[in-house]
């Protein structure tokens, strides 16, 4: 599965991450897009290995908080729907 997900990751383009947002219903700023694209290129495979250990508050400044409530919520949707395949 990682390699499948590594593969993804380094095609990943800032685009990419603006999109999974709409659609998701967060509108993120050119500061937060810059932030979230640059530390999930970074970080992907460390939030991967463990995901439970993550802890999305230590970012909190780095978004307005309605984006931050929603980024929080969608992160807990994702482990619990995908956790199984890690």
């Amino acid at each position: 599965m990682f390699n499948i997900i590594d593969r993804y990751m380094s095609r990943l383009e800032k685009e990419d991450v603006q999109n999974f947002a709409i659609k998701n219903n967060v509108s993120l700023n050119e500061e937060e897009l810059n932030f979230t694209y640059d530390f999930v290129k970074k970080n992907w495979r460390i939030i991967l290995s463990n995901p439970n250990a993550f802890q999305l508050e230590k970012y909190r400044n780095q978004f307005t908080e309605e984006n931050y409530v929603k980024i929080n919520s969608l992160i807990k949707e994702y482990i619990k729907k995908y956790q199984a395949f890690l």
